[in-house]
This record gives structure tokens, sequence and C-alpha cells, in this order.
């Protein structure tokens, strides 16, 4: 990996926790999330117009991807509505990989190697010392089934994309349908739930998902990009650096309280991410 490339992942994982920094800063995290999926999905869907349709079995990825990143964006929110994001990020982002790995032997031919055991473990335990420092905490208990929940969803559509790239067109054509997609699909679904109150914002709150939107965009474009030049595991390790990224953000712009144990509990499962991704 060059210095160039190293630099571009770090930026983008610096992009990946400041979109979900500014989502918690809102005045609602639902209304925040809703804003950005829409802007994304309009901007997926300008660049679609200027790509060649889908074919063939890229569809069936498509859809099952957007609905994973629909529900992936609901769970964090709801998650984000109930504790900090140096609390709720770690535990969404981290456990993720945790489940791909876990799930891969059943799903695909993979085997576990030594290593990735000795990480899962470590993520295991980090995931469990923040969510009992939750506990000990008494923030809401129910932030932690939710952000289980994103990593699940987190973990549905890295299987499902890892597939549907690879059959598509281009990665360009693959990233702006499934997020227009994931607009289709997302809207209906938090409409149902919470009503066009989410769409009542003030010009601030716009303004925050637009950027959230932009920032969102750029991240993962970057990431795809860097595994085309750079080796898939190292990119996916020096992602998960975001975790730290997003316990700084906590606590530097929204004031969030990091004790000892929240501190350890963020380094171990970025230590455990790493090691399930070398």
């Amino acid at each position: 990996m060059t210095a160039g490339v190293f630099a571009a992942v770090l930026a983008a994982a610096l992009l990946h926790a400041g979109w979900n920094a500014l989502v918690k800063s809102g005045a609602s995290k639902v209304g925040g999330i809703t804003i950005m999926t829409l802007v994304q999905g309009g901007a997926g869907g300008l660049i679609a117009l200027t790509l060649p349709l889908p074919t063939g079995s890229v569809w069936g990825w498509l859809l099952l991807s957007g609905a994973f990143h629909a529900g992936y964006k609901l769970f964090l929110a709801f998650a984000y509505e109930q504790g900090d994001l140096s609390r709720v990020y770690p535990i969404a982002r981290g456990a993720a990989p945790m489940i791909v790995l876990l799930v891969s032997p059943l799903l695909l031919t993979d085997i576990l190697t030594p290593t990735e055991i000795v990480g899962i473990l470590i993520l295991g335990a980090g995931i469990a010392t923040m969510a009992t420092g939750s506990l000990r905490a008494r923030e809401a208990r129910r932030l932690i089934p939710y952000a289980l929940g994103s990593a699940l969803m987190t973990a549905g559509y890295t299987i499902v994309d890892g597939s549907g790239a690879r059959v598509a067109a281009s990665a360009t054509q693959y990233v702006a349908w499934l997020f227009l997609l994931d607009v289709l699909i997302f809207t209906p679904i938090i409409l149902a739930l919470r009503g066009l109150e989410v769409l009542r914002a003030d010009a601030r709150a716009w303004g925050l998902g637009a950027l959230a939107a932009l920032l969102s965009y750029a991240a993962y474009a970057v990431a795809v990009w860097a595994m085309t030049v750079a080796p898939i595991a190292l990119v996916g390790a020096l992602r998960e650096t975001s975790i730290l990224f997003a316990v700084f953000l906590g606590w530097a712009l929204l004031g969030e309280r990091i004790d000892r144990w929240k501190a350890v509990a963020a380094i171990l499962i970025v230590g455990g991410v790493a090691l399930t991704r070398l």
C-alpha cells in the first residue's frame, strides 16, 4: 500500500465517522438519516442516468443490498436516539466484521484461520466491555440491540455487495443504483414508522443531512477505489480506524464522556477487527 492510498483510506475512515457525528449532532437522528438518504439517492439517480442499466443477476444483488442498507440506517438512527456516538458506533461498526466471519463458513466456503479466531475473541471482549459500560453508566439499554441490529444489517450488505459488485459492469454503476434503491426502500418504511414529521426540518437540519450524504458517498467511493489498487484486507483493516475517530469526535465535538473502560473497549474492538482483516 502506497503512502497516498494509506492517507486516502485514513481520510475515508474520518469521513465515515464524520457523517455519523453529524447525524448524532442533529435534533432528530431519524430525520438526519432520512435527509442523508434522500440526498444520496438523488445523487445516485443522477449518476445512474449516465451509465448503462444493470443486467441479469445484478438486480437481485442490488435489491437485497438496498434492503440491508435501509435496515442498517433504521437501526443506526434508533440507536443514536438512545446513546452516545462513542458508545453506539464502536458496537455497530465492530460487531459487523465479527458477524461476517462467523456466518461465512456457513454461507460460503471460507475457513476461519487461527488469527481470525483470536480476532473474533478480542472483538467479542471489546463489544462486551462497551455494552457492559453502557449498562454500568445507566444509559438506555435499547441502544445495545439497535446497535447490534445495525451491525447485522452491515454484515448482510457486506456479504451481498462482495458478490454483487463482482458481477456488475462497474463499481460506479453498482454504487449509484444501490443508493437509488436504498432511498426507494428506506423512505416508505420510515414514513410508515414516523410519519411526515421526519421531513419537517429546518435549514440547519437539511444542511447537516446533505453534508452527511456528501461525506458518506465520498467515504464509500474512496474505499471502493482503494480496494482496486491495494490489498483488500489491508484496506478493510485500516478503515476500522474510524472507530477511534468516532470516539474522538464524540468527545471533542459532542462533549461525550470517555471513561477508561470506554477507551479500552474501543481499542480492543479496533485491534480485534484488524486481526480479522489481516
